[in-house]
């Protein structure tokens, strides 16, 4: 039987309304089946829906679950940075002053706060390194609509969503994709490309997912932490910078990066625009 659940709609990785990435919360998610969260993510036809659940481990503060139109993710950035905006501004007691434990398919993910701005610790990456199958290359290069002398390089950066990343000569080569969404069936494919010296963003950054109704995703917080562990480990970024995207779909996602001890943090602004009750 339905009952009116607490919910939210935020904007992520922005600190001006409408320019970042929507995310629906459900704050009462439980009682819900699978069957009845896949549906209310195609109805919202958002990028991503997320249900806030009471965590299963005791060391967690909250459990999320991410649906997007197509299906459920074991984790996604910009759901991880709205649900837990959501989780505090409903009432939610973080067990450690200053910090968030969040629960999902990939495990535990750590949160803290950096002023205003929320901050996940970058999960590690479950598949790295070049990718090796020519199948796979000559697929991008006709998604892309690029020649292979664009591709700097081609890598696994798999922090749970499967992401393949893509690295062009600059940014305003990713800028200026027109990607072919039919050649790119089974991909979920990441580009970046840097910016000149002295820009305000270091890089720019875009994210094809077509199989999961979301033919390009305006800020895409796992992709860009898995970019993130692969830039800075191989030297192609520094300790700290900001990504740039979504100037594709007329938004402007900023990605905060800062790479402190052993984590990586994936920082931005979350701006609440509904807040109210839906009936599930």
């Amino acid at each position: 039987m339905s009952q009116l659940r607490r919910f939210l709609q935020v904007d992520v990785f922005t600190d001006e309304a409408l320019k970042g990435n929507p995310l629906a919360v459900v704050v009462d998610g439980a009682g819900l089946d699978e069957s009845q969260m896949a549906a209310f993510a195609r109805w919202t036809n958002l990028s991503e829906t997320t249900f806030l659940l009471p965590p299963t481990d005791p060391s967690a503060d909250y459990r999320v679950r991410i649906f997007t139109p197509g299906g459920e993710l074991p984790f996604a950035g910009h759901p991880t940075l709205g649900s837990a905006y959501a989780w505090l501004s409903t009432g939610g007691d973080p067990k450690q002053p200053g910090q968030l434990v969040q629960e999902c398919g990939i495990g535990l993910v750590r949160l803290r706060r950096e002023g205003a701005r929320l901050a996940f610790a970058a999960p590690p990456l479950r598949r790295s390194g070049p990718v090796q199958e020519q199948a796979l290359r000559e697929q991008v290069l006709r998604s892309l609509c690029v020649n292979d002398s664009d591709l700097l390089d081609l890598v696994w950066v798999d922090n749970g969503p499967g992401w393949m990343a893509a690295r062009l000569p600059d940014a305003a080569r990713v800028l200026a994709l027109q990607p072919d969404f039919a050649a790119m069936r089974g991909l979920k494919l990441g580009v970046v490309g840097a910016y000149p010296p002295g820009a305000p963003a270091q890089f720019e950054v875009r994210a094809f997912v077509p199989d999961l109704g979301v033919p390009e995703d305006p800020v895409t917080g796992s992709l860009n932490a898995g970019l993130a562990l692969w830039l800075q480990g191989a030297g192609l970024a520094p300790q700290r910078y900001t990504a740039a995207q979504g100037a594709a779909l007329g938004r402007s996602g900023r990605i905060h990066v800062l790479r402190e001890g052993e984590h990586t943090w994936i920082g931005g602004d979350v701006q609440p625009l509904i807040h109210g009750q839906v009936r599930l």
